[in-house]
């Protein structure tokens, strides 16, 4: 039963790392998220964009270098261009191009079919989406005012273009999932030819590893999360009109990140076992399209407030993270600062990483197993409460904000440093 396979004693963790910043504070960093816009869904650029502020709060002069885009699908222009400061910190938006060119599919056909097309069809491939040539010119022009320039994440033009033009002070949070683009030889200057690579997890390390050779200087410095000051999980039940029990998902609805297999094997499962007693609530941007047997079942709370979507996890009987391609997964470190256990697909390297280190989740590899997981949830309340009681300590441990953004100063000062006649420097 995947409960019992998944749920043993947590292996020994690492010790939390304390201070290890440097007090070398000197220069400007550009952190340059693809997107930044307030209720932004996407993981890397929000985690970008929060280590911006904080480190800019412990200091650093920071400034954002980022689209007019805040639509990930689209790509189209709706925030001007042009200087601005949000909280304190200097931002500069660039317009996207984009050109619809049907070559562009055809390539990523290919690509996600496993194919290798040549390095001029990758680099085709690559040109045919968005791009943002404003912002390249301007590292181009401007690549010494800065002492580092931070990226995510790996497969965006923006990363693959603007990291070289400044390779020697490109540092990468790279978001590495085990996906063909991975792969492509088109992305080899980006992990062996920058001044280094920010990873979350030993999975994206060792990943990083079997695709490239020789890296680029790099370290596991984790993911800062926030921890919640309290929690509403009976206020949550009221404001959205919640009654019974309920499993959680949130982020993007899409194909990606596992969405419509989450919502065909709970289908299947409650077609096999109709007494299982959970609604799924989800929040997040993308269609829902739930089929017969779950629709009404199925409970969109749309785009949810941290505060609200911490509540949800609080008020949750699970987190469901079916996706593969996770380089961290910030919402399972969420649902175990609340307490709550996860559901998680096995294939998902990263999660059932974390998994198996916290002893605090389940995982399944089949529908099956799905369904009994959500048997031991239905059955066994108490004891999936324990099951989750473990992940908190976890997060604490090992992925407090002000530990991470130690590791990331670390880093930065140990890569990067003010070259003598720059204007950084002076």
């Amino acid at each position: 039963m995947c409960a019992r396979k998944a749920a043993g004693p947590a292996p020994e963790r690492p010790p939390m790392i304390g201070s290890r910043a440097s007090s070398d504070r000197s220069g400007k960093l550009a952190f340059v998220p693809t997107r930044y816009a307030k209720g932004m869904v996407g993981g890397a650029e929000l985690v970008l964009a929060q280590m911006a502020h904080g480190l800019a709060e412990r200091g650093w002069d920071v400034e954002i270098l980022t689209t007019c885009a805040s639509n990930h699908w689209t790509w189209e222009n709706e925030l001007p261009a042009g200087d601005s400061i949000v909280d304190g910190v200097p931002v500069q938006r660039f317009p996207v191009v984009k050109e619809d060119i049907p070559e562009r599919g055809v390539l990523e056909h290919e690509i996600m079919a496993g194919g290798v097309p040549s390095i001029t069809e990758q680099q085709r491939w690559m040109n045919s989406g968005m791009r943002v040539p404003a912002l390249y010119h301007h590292l181009v022009d401007h690549g010494d005012d800065y002492r580092a320039v931070l990226f995510t994440p790996y497969p965006s033009w923006v990363t693959f273009a603007c990291a070289q033009a400044v390779p020697d002070k490109s540092v990468l949070w790279t978001c590495l999932h085990d996906e063909p683009y991975a792969y492509l030889e088109l992305f080899q200057p980006v992990f062996t030819g920058v001044a280094g690579l920010l990873f979350q997890s030993g999975p994206e390390h060792q990943l990083a590893h079997r695709i490239a050779d020789p890296l680029s200087p790099h370290a596991v410095v984790g993911c800062p999360v926030a921890v919640p000051k309290k929690y509403d999980p009976d206020g949550f039940r009221e404001r959205y009109g919640i009654d019974g029990r309920f499993v959680f998902y949130t982020g993007r609805r899409e194909g990606g990140k596992g969405w419509p297999d989450l919502l065909d094997m709970l289908a299947r499962a409650v077609a096999r076992s109709p007494e299982l007693p959970f609604s799924l609530v989800t929040g997040g941007a993308g269609e829902i399209d739930a089929p017969a047997p779950i629709k009404d079942r199925v409970i969109d709370v749309g785009f949810l407030p941290d505060e609200e979507r911490d509540n949800a996890m609080a008020a949750a009987d699970a987190y469901m993270q079916p996706g593969r391609y996770e380089a961290f997964s910030m919402t399972i470190m969420e649902s175990w600062l609340a307490g709550t256990p996860v559901i998680a697909n096995g294939a998902g390297e990263v999660v059932a990483w974390h998994c198996k280190r916290s002893g605090a989740g389940l995982t399944y590899d089949d529908e099956f197993e799905f369904e009994q997981c959500l048997r031991f949830l239905a059955e066994a309340p108490e004891a999936a409460a324990e099951l989750a009681a473990p992940g908190r300590d976890y997060v604490l441990d090992n992925y407090q904000t002000e530990h991470v953004l130690d590791r990331v100063e670390c880093e930065i000062a140990r890569w990067t440093g003010i070259r003598k006649g720059s204007v950084a420097g002076s």
